[in-house]
């Protein structure tokens, strides 16, 4: 990528935020404190979580930058910044979600291999660019398009950022040309994120922003695109980011087997209480987030105190005195995270639980051990968070 270059080693690292729980140090992966991620829908930037695979690429010259279209086209082209600000500018709010979140929680079934994340790997922002679709317009391919007139399927995205999983080369993953083309996908080659320019963890100069997929598709400081026939053969899509059942492990894995994960199923998880708290008897508030992958909406989001054997259906919202409506894209913010919060009677101890149905009316499994796979991904079963009865304040009047 012209103007751009990624590190040999950790010395040109950004700052970040002092609160942010760091599960990686180099390569520096991070998240918040599940307290702070939901109290407001937009995450602020500073403690979106981090996710990286390599030393932090660094913008030498923002005007040489460019980013090429190519592969199968009739006309490839390269784009300056001020090339793509020219296209019309969508505002996306989408939240992106690590595939493994809440891998920790996973692992203590059974060792898996990963970033050890807590349940806070995900963030909910309005990104802002230009949309792929009209991007691909400008190499000839219309929209609503599934193969192009030489063969091309799929969209590569390929980074400057170079990893040890690619053997020092770039980070790559495609998603379906039919998903690119198609403008209600929403698909942005975003330069802004919270109506500011990305900071350098989160892609700058330019990422993709793939809506309701999992994160590893939304390809940070792009240097390429390619239009090519096969789903891209890269390390992250053909030898990570794939679901096994339980009965497969690292002595019978047969990648091939799986296609690469794109949608993420249901999740939600409780924020406002850790694994272990201690509360006093009485009412106290559950509140947390809820999202699924592909656009579906959240239809319900129920809490249990009692283990669940009783559930009581949570208030849910996006926007600030707008109701939420799962199936109105008009009010509602389809590729977006729903909050929720529920006033609940707390029992002396109590197996708090959470879990949410979507549109489609899929709902979260409700144990992890029959999720389990070896790479510890889309741990979505019921989240559960343990309450213990506070212990009375001795008197000190004596």
């Amino acid at each position: 990528m012209p103007g751009v270059r990624g590190p040999s080693d950790y010395s040109l690292e950004p700052p970040r935020h002092p609160s942010l729980k760091i599960n990686s140090k180099e390569p520096f992966n991070a998240e918040p404190q599940r307290t702070a991620l939901v109290t407001s829908y937009i995450t602020p930037v500073d403690l979106f979580y981090k996710r990286n695979h390599g030393p932090i690429p660094v913008v030498d010259d923002i005007e040489r930058f460019r980013v090429s279209i190519g592969g199968l086209v009739e006309k490839p082209i390269q784009l300056s910044m001020d090339d793509l600000r020219k296209l019309p500018k969508y505002n996306v709010t989408a939240t992106l979600q690590c595939a493994g979140n809440r891998r920790t929680a996973m692992s203590k079934t059974r060792t898996v291999k990963g970033v050890g994340w807590d349940v806070a790997a995900l963030g909910n922002a309005t990104w802002g660019g230009a949309k792929l679709s009209d991007v691909l317009e400008l190499v000839g391919i219309s929209k609503l398009t599934a193969v192009t007139s030489l063969g091309g399927r799929h969209v590569e995205f390929v980074s400057v950022d170079k990893c040890k999983e690619e053997n020092g080369g770039p980070y790559k993953a495609s998603i379906p040309l039919r998903q690119a083309t198609n403008p209600d996908a929403d698909v942005l080659l975003a330069y802004e994120m919270n109506g500011e320019v990305l900071n350098r963890d989160h892609g700058y100069p330019l990422r993709g922003v793939v809506p309701g997929v999992i994160g590893a598709r939304s390809v940070k400081w792009l240097d390429s695109i390619n239009i090519i026939n096969e789903e891209c053969q890269g390390f992250f899509m053909q030898k990570d980011y794939k679901m096994f059942p339980p009965s497969v492990n690292w002595d019978n894995i047969n990648w091939s087997t799986r296609k690469p994960q794109m949608d993420f199923p249901v999740q939600c998880a409780i924020c406002s209480l850790e694994d272990v708290d201690v509360a006093k008897q009485g009412k106290i508030t559950v509140s947390g987030y809820a999202v699924s992958g592909g656009g579906r909406g959240i239809e319900r989001v129920d809490i249990s105190v009692d283990g669940g054997k009783t559930w009581t259906e949570a208030l849910r919202y996006q926007k600030i005195n707008v109701p939420y409506i799962s199936d109105d894209d008009i009010s509602s913010d389809k590729w977006a995270w729903v909050l929720f919060q529920a006033d609940v009677d707390l029992p002396e101890n109590a197996d708090i639980i959470a879990k949410a149905v979507d549109t489609a009316a899929n709902v979260q499994p409700e144990n992890v051990e029959d999720i389990w796979n070896l790479r510890g991904i889309l741990n979505t079963s019921w989240h559960r968070v343990r309450v213990k009865k506070a212990l009375p304040v001795a008197n000190s009047n004596l």
